[in-house]
């Protein structure tokens, strides 16, 4: 098998396997563990394609902050589901309920459509709130102080896509849940996009040399999401999407330019403390952009 049909076969391979073993997990009641098992693979796999044939043989190096990027992934994570915990404690786990149960009062979701459109109508709502939070993090300057994190990183790799600050992460977080919310969409619904969003991620910021042509035009993919880390702003305030990019098409923000490869040189012109707990404290001391 040739190297270009592999770099093809890349993207359609990993999806395909991942979501069926999340639809696995969801059809013998195990959906934690398969998720687990999905996640934990779907970076393993990459980790070992980012060795074998990476995309931009300079992003290859350490650049010294892998504690830094998992101590940001693990903070913002770990706090949104104590959030959830918190939420089930507090009674408003009453508004999430199963397919299988009756919806609150005033919910709109139609429960009784097949999986797959509940799935689409469920990335198309939620992704809206995250593009729009995702835009205005670049737009509005006291959100792009907590947005730098991600964007100082000076490579991308799969361990670097959950590095946010806790307050972007949770700002995000919490808008696409509350729009979902306010649709009445069911518990399994947003189980499938926290999935499905954790796959995006890992896919979006790896460094490997994948072909995805006119899967672009619909998902958010590698080509597309590369560019968004550009340091100069009309390039990287592009491509807000977190999975898809249809939004990004209707707002004219997509931008994937066909004669150029994206750069090599990313992040931010600010300088950024290198410790993590600098980094917490960023956007506090931030002056100007």
């Amino acid at each position: 098998m040739s190297r270009k049909l592999v770099a093809y076969a890349i993207w359609p391979v990993l999806v395909t396997s991942y979501i069926s073993v999340i639809y696995y997990g969801f059809s013998i009641g195990q959906e934690i563990l398969f998720y687990n098992l999905a996640f934990f693979s779907l970076a393993f796999i990459i980790l070992i394609l980012e060795r074998v044939m990476p995309f931009e043989q300079g992003w290859s190096p350490s650049d010294g902050q892998i504690f830094q990027d998992l101590g940001h992934t693990a903070l913002s994570k770990g706090f949104v589901q104590g959030l959830i915990v918190l939420s089930g404690a507090l009674g408003l786990s009453q508004w999430i309920t199963p397919m299988a149960e009756p919806g609150p009062s005033w919910s709109i979701w139609p429960r009784d459509w097949p999986l797959l459109p509940q799935i689409l109508l469920t990335l198309l709502i939620a992704e809206f709130a995250l593009y729009w939070m995702h835009r205005l993090a670049h737009e509005w300057h006291i959100l792009w102080r907590f947005h730098t994190i991600h964007h100082s990183v000076t490579r991308l790799w799969v361990v670097n896509t959950g590095r946010f600050h806790i307050v972007d992460s949770v700002a995000s977080t919490a808008a696409s849940t509350l729009l979902l919310t306010a649709f009445g969409a069911p518990m399994e619904m947003m189980m499938w996009f926290g999935a499905l969003t954790a796959m995006f991620g890992f896919l979006t910021h790896c460094n490997v040399a994948m072909k995805t042509e006119w899967l672009s035009y619909v998902f958010v993919t590698p080509a597309l999401h590369r560019w968004h880390h550009s340091k100069e702003m009309p390039e990287g305030n592009s491509n807000y999407g977190e999975n898809i990019a249809i939004w990004d098409q209707v707002f004219q923000s997509w931008f994937l330019p066909a004669t150029r490869r994206p750069p090599k040189d990313i992040g931010i012109k600010e300088p950024m403390p290198r410790n993590f707990l600098g980094q917490i404290l960023f956007p506090f001391r931030y002056k100007s952009r």
